[in-house]
């Protein structure tokens, strides 16, 4: 049985940092691209970041620059270190996988999903 489970979320103000963990379970973890999409209240699930198994990323244009995504195949990880936070990247975060390389941002093309994780930014 696949299992992705976030953590790492909170509370921050703004300009500040956090870092998301998902460690996954039951998939060969290297055969898999992991990807972070967000969900704001009322908003529609945005994909943030994406990371191959080769470390190759992609990135939305509204947290290039200030957010990084990395991986550890050997401790079956994905990161995401978030900084200078804003009040518009208050959202639930979920890891995503999706078999193969390609680096995807439709959520459709992903097999498994963690439950998420809250990242509230205060102003």
């Amino acid at each position: 049985q696949v299992q992705l489970v976030e953590s790492g979320g909170g509370l921050v103000q703004a300009g500040g940092s956090l870092r998301l963990s998902c460690a996954a379970s039951g998939l060969t973890f290297s055969n898999y691209a992991i990807a972070w999409f967000r969900q704001a209240p009322g908003k529609e699930r945005d994909f943030v970041a994406a990371v191959a198994w080769s470390g190759n990323t992609n990135y939305a244009d509204s947290v290039r620059g200030r957010f990084t995504i990395s991986r550890d195949n050997a401790k079956k990880t994905m990161y995401l270190h978030m900084s200078s936070l804003k009040p518009e990247d208050t959202a639930v975060y979920y890891c995503a996988a999706r078999y193969g390389v390609r680096l995807t941002t439709n959520g459709i093309e992903y097999n498994f999903w963690g439950q998420g994780t809250q990242v509230t930014v205060s102003s």
